[in-house]
């Protein structure tokens, strides 16, 4: 049953068309993610779907009652954003609409919060529009994909992972069809080029045959003929060249080599430790005191419930306080979605020159993984949308003289794709990555420790985020737990000293604790 219909519609803004969709339908039991790059047209679209905004050209028919969950909401309200999303949720669904239009939806929300509106959508009885940047989400929803590019839409059937295996079989095809023209290519131009030769020898008589023996046997007719069908020939061959259709070649991305500073030094070696850290915010308790250590080179990924105390926790490692130890040759660098660290009046390429002892090739090579190609870097802050300013911040920090990476929500206000080029440049990243993410996909990618918060305690869990979740710990018997109790102590009783006068020993006792405390561990699981 079609419950809307839209053919030929397009939206112009300054005489350029930001749509120019030929023909789209929505179907009943439709469950459709909307993806594009920021600024591609999706929330533009949905409010044409919607009837909030009218198209500049092109016929929508529907007999449906449609709800639109916005992408700005109100936030004139003493509520937290995850509760102001929650609530227009909440009352969207209380409508019973045939088509729902869902325009970022997981904003604000923490990771329960996403996973219980999954459950709410899954329930849905009518059709689902989504625009949405989290893609473990329009896995869990979706059944088929509309994407945007240069104002066109195409459509794609599944989910969001079966889109992106369709578009990288369509580069492989690319690729496939690109190697068969340069082959075709270089077989017509050796074709041409042994033509020519062949044209050039025609020309001349045989250094055999005198000119009165030529005049007689009539060789120089019978070269100017053969002359004359070679030339046929070769333009024969240049009319293929120019007629064989181009296939552009896939662009492939130059790798980024970065030099951090002590980075071999700290690879593998504890360069924070926090023991007995209190998580008190003025009278509020956010967490139990705890103690954990971090190593040169991994990817910590902090997760919790909104208001559970991730970015607290941030902040006291940032700010030493009293637990917190860190490697002298520990260089950090912190984003906190703060533009502050930009000028304005600057082009991308100079704020992000001016803090980072990098050459403009590599410079340039991270601006063009976060989609600013060419001329672009050439554009002042000024001018840049929100999404493409926290970019420009992400550059200018990911390429300064750090090793060690501390990201706030890295991920908010980023589309899709330049999501999946951030995901790349961290995982190639040699330095120390710790961040506070919501993005279960995000972090699946990129974690290899998980520090979760929950009921006002911290558990360091060393492992992906999938090991994380099907984690289930054995009971530990009295035997262990005494075992357990004695090296906890003794960990103490050596980081104690380490602190005052850190010695070669000292650490390799540490180390060998450590150890133990570990195979106990592994052998409950």
């Amino acid at each position: 049953m079609i419950l809307l219909e839209a053919s030929n519609v397009t939206y112009e803004i300054k005489n350029k068309k930001l749509l120019d969709i030929d023909h789209i339908q929505i179907q009943k039991n439709d469950r459709i993610g909307l993806v594009g790059r920021n600024g591609s047209g999706k929330t533009t679209l949905l409010e044409i779907l919607s009837g909030k905004r009218e198209q500049s050209a092109g016929t929508l028919t529907s007999r449906s009652t449609i709800e639109l969950i916005p992408q700005l909401k109100n936030t004139n309200t003493t509520k937290s954003g995850g509760e102001v999303t929650q609530e227009y949720i909440n009352r969207s669904l209380s409508k019973h609409a045939d088509i729902l239009l869902a325009d970022e939806p997981t904003t604000n929300l923490d990771t329960n919060h996403i996973e219980r509106l999954e459950t709410q959508l899954a329930k849905w009885k009518g059709a689902i529009v989504i625009v949405s940047h989290d893609r473990t989400f329009l896995d869990a929803i979706c059944n088929q994909i509309w994407e945007i590019e240069d104002a066109k839409l195409a459509i794609y059937k599944g989910n969001y992972s079966n889109y992106r295996e369709q578009k990288q079989l369509k580069i492989r095809q690319q690729e496939n069809a690109y190697d068969q023209y340069v082959k075709k290519k270089k077989q017509l131009e050796n074709a041409l080029e042994l033509k020519e030769q062949k044209a050039q020898r025609a020309t001349k008589i045989p250094k055999k045959t005198s000119s009165s023996e030529a005049k007689i046997t009539g060789a120089k007719p019978y070269f100017a003929k053969k002359q004359k069908k070679l030339q046929k020939s070769k333009k024969s061959i240049e009319t293929r060249l120019e007629k064989l259709e181009k296939v552009d070649k896939v662009q492939e991305k130059p790798p980024i080599k970065m030099n951090l500073p002590y980075e071999e030094t700290l690879k593998g070696k504890i360069v924070l430790r926090v023991e007995d850290l209190e998580g008190v915010v003025g009278n509020h308790v956010l967490w139990s005191p705890v103690s954990f250590h971090m190593k040169g080179g991994e990817k910590i990924a902090i997760i919790g419930k909104n208001g559970a105390g991730k970015t607290s926790l941030i902040r006291k490692l940032i700010n030493q306080e009293d637990g917190v130890s860190i490697s002298p040759s520990m260089k950090v660098g912190y984003f906190s979605q703060n533009l502050d660290v930009l000028d304005s009046k600057q082009s991308i390429l100079e704020n992000v020159q001016t803090t980072s002892k990098q050459d403009e090739t590599l410079i340039r090579t991270v601006l063009a993984r976060l989609h600013f190609f060419r001329e672009d870097v050439y554009k002042k802050v000024r001018v840049l949308s929100g999404g493409e300013r926290v970019k420009v911040a992400f550059a200018k920090l990911f390429v300064s003289d750090i090793n060690t990476l501390i990201l706030d929500e890295p991920t908010n206000f980023l589309d899709i794709e330049t999501l999946e080029a951030l995901e790349e440049l961290l995982a190639n990243y040699k330095g120390t990555v710790l961040f506070v993410s919501h993005d279960r996909r995000f972090i699946e990618k990129l974690a290899t420790t998980i520090i979760s918060i929950e009921k006002k305690e911290i558990h360091v869990f060393e492992g992906t985020y999938d090991e994380f979740k099907n984690y289930s710990p054995k009971m530990p018997n009295d035997s262990e737990e005494d075992e357990l109790l004695v090296i906890e102590t003794k960990i103490s009783e050596v980081l104690s000293k380490l602190s005052i006068e850190p010695t070669d020993e000292l650490e390799e006792e540490f180390q060998l604790l450590l150890s133990k405390k570990r195979k106990i561990i592994e052998g409950r699981e």
